[in-house]
């Protein structure tokens, strides 16, 4: 009758000489845990002779379970019972010796300052690269200006209506129902202080100073940041950018110079945009909570062109913010390699960065403005 299963019997002498039998089918089909038993039983003890009468079928399976349970010798003599078993697990036994173990995992502590130095040391590159691009972001706007004749103006325009026109809807939406946020908030603080009337002013200043410019250049970071780095990315990988280079092209002047104008001469339009979509969400809830008529909402804003000062903080951002949003979109699309991985990562970075300087530049700008009680 034929045994499925792989078993052992280990018998040891006076001598202490240990006797290992293999029983039944040690195959890749009858193993089971009769291998981690083995190493078990045996904790490191030497096999010093074999007894394979028993022994029904042999495979690699096996070969490779006893070579790792009980490191048998490969010495012919021991496998002369079973010459064929004997060529299976030298052969299994060469190929182990062969193999390269795996390496060791570090500690935890190890393993964290890795995590740290790798972090340290890609900022830096990356910083290096920003400061690269820059540099020839910079000889690029110069060699534009110093020959006009050269810019690309259809790019300049097709640039512009992308980012900017058809920016205008998502935009006046966006601000208008910030404003009649901003309305209702203010509305129903002041009004218990019976103050309600000065919720235009809050309005005013709100949309005027931070949310306006703050939200549209937000919006163009997810939007424009994003397609910046993706259209420019995808001509790397597809190698169209080094195709340019080879034919004199230069692709700063074609691909970067024509969005970061484009952005920079709509953005503040757009703000224009929004200051005028969040004016219009303020005046609706002021009218529908207080019974403000426009009017009188415009009367009150324009008292002693208090808030034309506050117009004119948020359109000086909006230019700062353009060449910020671009800049950072036309960097991450010109980082990109060669695989759709890195163009995933890098579109991201774009959109994380753009926003991250956004709100950085504007905690800045406001501490400028306090210092120069503006």
């Amino acid at each position: 009758m034929t045994t499925k299963t792989a078993g052992y019997r280990i018998d040891t002498d006076e001598q202490g000489q240990v006797t290992l039998a293999l029983l039944g089918a040690w195959s890749a089909t009858g193993l089971g845990h009769v291998a981690s038993a083995l190493g078990e039983e045996l904790k490191g003890r030497e096999v010093t002779r074999l007894e394979l009468g028993e022994l029904e079928r042999f495979d690699t399976a096996g070969a490779l379970a006893l070579r790792q349970a009980a490191d048998v010798t490969t010495d012919k003599a021991l496998w002369q019972a079973n010459p064929q078993a004997g060529s299976i697990y030298r052969t299994i036994a060469r190929l182990e010796d062969m193999t390269t173990p795996a390496p060791k995992r570090p500690p935890a502590l190890i393993r964290g300052f890795s995590k740290v130095g790798r972090g340290v040391h890609d900022f830096g590159s990356e910083t290096m690269g920003s400061f690269a691009f820059l540099g020839r972001l910079i000889i690029a706007c110069v060699t534009a200006l110093k020959s006009p004749k050269r810019i690309r103006w259809a790019a300049w325009v097709s640039q512009m209506e992308k980012a900017g026109l058809d920016a205008i809807p998502i935009v006046a939406i966006t601000n208008f129902f910030i404003g009649a946020v901003v309305a209702f908030i203010g509305v129903d603080l002041l009004t218990q202080f019976g103050a309600g009337v000065f919720s235009v002013q809050l309005i005013g200043v709100a949309v005027f100073r931070e949310f306006a410019v703050v939200i549209t250049a937000v919006l163009l970071a997810g939007r424009s940041a994003s397609s910046f780095a993706a259209e420019i990315g995808s001509m790397k990988m597809n190698q169209e950018v080094d195709a340019m280079q080879v034919m004199g092209v230069d692709p700063f002047q074609a691909l970067v110079i024509p969005r970061l104008a484009g952005l920079l001469i709509m953005l503040p339009l757009l703000t224009f945009v929004a200051m005028m979509g969040g004016l219009l969400g303020g005046i609706l809830v002021s009218w529908s909570q207080l019974n403000l008529g426009p009017a009188f909402f415009f009367q009150r804003l324009l008292e002693d062109g208090y808030m034309a000062k506050h117009m004119m903080v948020g359109l000086v951002k909006a230019p700062i913010f353009a060449l910020v949003v671009a800049a950072i979109g036309c960097r991450q699309g010109m980082a990109v390699d060669g695989d759709v991985e890195s163009l995933g990562s890098r579109v991201t970075g774009a959109v994380v960065q753009a926003i991250f300087a956004i709100i950085l530049l504007d905690a800045v700008f406001a501490l400028i403005f306090i210092e120069l009680g503006i």
